[in-house]
């Protein structure tokens, strides 16, 4: 299991983890099947963005489009698979950031929308 974001030295519930990648149906996709599988309540795309970075020794620029997901911290290593799974970057960029409040209904919407479906044993 992946190290969780703390706050203040208590564990968060809830959590917006950030990637990106360089097309928008690319972005469109990888939004809609988090969302589907419930990984995330919700993911948010935003671009085109330009990036600018080191990779393999050298300065690169790019056009990139932000996805930001919203998830609960026990949802989080699956996201981080998924992303890892379906993204076609050799490094995908998974950013965590700690939701350390936010309105008690959107936070209920939030944990219900990620929960596991329940199957019929």
């Amino acid at each position: 299991m992946a190290r969780l974001p703390m706050e203040r030295g208590l564990m968060v519930d809830f959590l917006a983890v950030l990637s990106t990648t360089d097309a928008e149906d690319k972005a469109r996709a990888l939004a809609a099947t988090a969302v589907e599988l419930r990984l995330a309540a919700c993911a948010q795309i935003d671009g085109p963005v330009t990036s600018v970075y080191r990779w393999e020794g050298r300065v690169a620029t790019d056009t990139e489009w932000r996805v930001l997901y919203k998830t609960t911290a026990e949802r989080y290593d699956e996201l981080a698979a998924h992303i890892k799974g379906v993204h076609d970057y050799d490094t995908p960029e998974i950013i965590v950031t700690p939701i350390t409040g936010g309105s008690d209904e959107y936070l209920a919407w939030l944990r219900s929308e990620t929960s596991r479906p329940q199957t019929n044993s």
